[in-house]
């Protein structure tokens, strides 16, 4: 219910399929059921289908086909996130069709989220981007400590990986603790590089089942 609403009062809507995962020929069943949601979009709607460096034309254009029949899209960009082939054309497709807003802040304030959220989405990134798809998107991280840095001192950041399964967190550890160490390498030098200072930055990994469902974590995580 809450989604057909927000359809209702969006600007432009954006259908992302995994195209490597559909079969034109066994059309996953899963993406007609979105056929309701999509026909109560009263804007432009685009079809955009990723990881097109996996898939030969021969595949990819029957399944264009197929979403062509399931809905009468804007547009369709076939594109892949990890080359960045038509991420471009997409982004310009939607940024014609979505109408000019009031400015909400000041110039110099690029975003209206805080910095502890963007410190946590810089280490997801980092989780998504080093262990490929061997960890599901269902990971969230909680800042649990933020202590602005005094006198020259690195900001000292604590955080905590939440994961569904105990093999999922062996991955993010990794041997030795190898990827955990790689993870917070990598994500210290963005959240240095965003806050203008040192930082500090502690890691832990803990199993939550179905924190998905969890009301409290949801809340905390903004969502």
């Amino acid at each position: 219910r809450i989604a057909m609403e927000s359809l209702a009062e969006a600007d432009v809507v954006l259908f992302l399929a995994d195209g490597a995962a559909m079969d034109a020929n066994r059309f996953d069943k899963r993406v007609t059921e979105y056929k309701e949601y999509l026909q109560a979009a009263c804007c432009p709607t685009f079809l955009a289908v990723n990881k097109i460096d996996l898939l030969t034309p021969d595949r990819l254009l029957p399944i264009l086909d197929r979403f062509s029949k399931l809905h009468s899209f804007t547009g369709a960009i076939p594109l892949s996130a990890l080359t960045g082939e038509g991420v471009d054309i997409l982004l310009d497709e939607l940024a014609a069709k979505l109408p000019i807003g009031p400015q909400y802040y000041p110039d110099d304030i690029p975003t209206d989220a805080s910095e502890r959220f963007i410190v946590a989405e810089l280490i997801r990134e980092k989780i998504f981007l080093l262990t490929r798809e061997e960890v599901p998107y269902s990971t969230a991280v909680l800042i649990d400590n933020f202590q602005e840095g005094q006198q020259g001192k690195p900001v000292i950041i604590h955080a905590t990986i939440l994961v569904e399964r105990g093999s999922q967190k062996g991955i993010i550890i990794g041997k030795g603790g190898s990827m955990l160490g790689k993870i917070r390498r990598e994500a210290t030098g963005d959240i240095a590089g965003m806050l203008g200072c040192r930082v500090q930055l502690k890691l832990w990994v803990k199993v939550k089942k179905k924190w998905t469902t969890n009301s409290g974590i949801l809340r905390e995580l903004g969502l």
